[in-house]
């Protein structure tokens, strides 16, 4: 696959997901299909205890669109998430989770509103559908810290939590990412001066196994 071709760089950190991996090809595959554009999909291996890494060779050797990279030890979210979006060769990255709780059938809408508004972000917001994929401890959890990330930065981003977003691969030159940072992304380009909107998006309950990663 050519480089140049790629329209959508899929970045995905995957922290023992074996059980994940294999129904979120398939629903990004199904989606990417009827988008009619060229695509791939980026897997960082976060230093796994499970067989995720297999899952992810096993699912490269039969589709030429997966990519997976592994990381020798686990180095958390951030470093798992940047090494993904670094090697992206698209012309738009989208970040998203293993879990299935980011749909994938929000990606026509998320790539239809960037093009549309000449956005250089748009970042998911699950405001009115959190409930729908998470329990009440990690909505309140998720509520404190955006208030809390808001109150820092001086933003207004609703839904900084959510790791669902698109944006344009250039604009990552000029972005320095540090420990935890990969939730302040949205506030990370506005300070470059970059355009970014919210998108609501939809939050579905976990497909197997519990979370990996905190709220930070």
């Amino acid at each position: 696959m050519k480089s140049e071709a790629i329209v959508i760089s899929i970045a995905v950190p995957a922290y023992n997901e074996e059980h994940n991996l294999r129904p979120l090809h398939a629903a990004i595959c199904s989606v990417a299909e009827k988008l009619g554009v060229p695509w791939e999909l980026i897997i960082t291996d976060d230093g796994s205890k499970d067989h995720t890494w297999d899952v992810i060779q096993e699912l490269h050797a039969a589709d030429p669109h997966v990519r997976g990279v592994k990381l020798r030890y686990n180095c958390g979210e951030t470093a798992a998430s940047e090494v993904g979006m670094r090697l992206a060769r698209g012309k738009y990255v989208v970040t998203m989770d293993a879990d299935l709780q980011n749909d994938p059938t929000d990606l026509p809408m998320l790539l239809e509103t960037i093009e549309r508004g000449g956005w250089d972000m748009v970042t998911g917001t699950r405001v009115k559908t959190r409930a729908q994929g998470d329990n009440i401890i990690r909505r309140i959890s998720s509520c404190i810290a955006n208030g809390v990330r808001n109150w820092l930065s001086d933003e207004t981003i609703s839904d900084a939590g959510c790791t669902y977003r698109i944006f344009r691969r250039e604009c990552l030159q000029r972005i320095k990412f540090y420990k935890g940072m990969h939730r302040f992304l949205p506030t990370l380009f506005r300070m470059e001066g970059y355009r970014v909107t919210e998108a609501e998006v939809k939050n579905n309950p976990r497909h197997a196994g519990v979370s990996k990663y905190g709220v930070w």
